[in-house]
């Protein structure tokens, strides 16, 4: 099992940590966050570090420990510095619009696709003539964000032949070799 969980969590100074009733409230200047933990866990929080105590030793239980840890941990780092993912529109004529909470893009369908952003995410769109446009998206909250980012990517998945779609910025597609004539 992991041993992530044993690891004290070191807390900044401009974070603010609270505990009630099982519920870690986490608060920077970013935002605020919280997350319920099961009742096999006690929390110990001291002047600047948290260390999470489990009190049984099942199977269930050590692989709970890690999770907390790194779930409390991005909270944390979410609410100090924030996160961000960027996606790229690979394809010609793709094109990526934002305007008061919702994403208009243009991905060689019939029709454009709307969707509407949770206040949590900031959108910038980085457009350059003869480059792909980039889709650059922050929030505090690291679970929403990877949402968020997946949701984007599933209305045009990378295709393999000629590699046109959204992706994650720096990923890699398996290209295939076209039908041989």
């Amino acid at each position: 099992m992991s041993r992530i969980g044993r690891k004290p969590i070191f807390i900044p100074k401009n974070v603010n940590l609270k505990i009630i009733d099982h519920e870690i409230f986490v608060t920077g200047f970013l935002g605020k966050l919280s997350q319920k933990i099961s009742k096999e866990f006690q929390l110990n929080l001291d002047q600047d570090q948290l260390l999470i105590i489990r009190n049984q030793e099942d199977k269930r239980s050590k692989s709970l420990h890690g999770l907390y840890h790194v779930l409390i941990k991005n909270m944390i780092t979410g609410v100090s510095k924030g996160f961000q993912k960027k996606l790229e529109l690979v394809g010609i004529g793709y094109r990526a619009y934002y305007n008061g909470g919702i994403l208009d893009l243009n991905l060689g369908f019939s029709h454009n696709i709307m969707m509407q952003l949770p206040k949590e995410i900031n959108v910038e769109i980085q457009t350059e003539k003869g480059k792909n446009s980039i889709i650059i998206l922050k929030s505090y909250d690291k679970q929403l964000l990877g949402i968020i980012a997946a949701k984007i990517r599933s209305f045009r998945v990378p295709e393999p032949y000629k590699g046109k779609g959204i992706r994650y910025f720096g990923e890699e597609v398996r290209r295939k070799a076209g039908k041989s004539a």
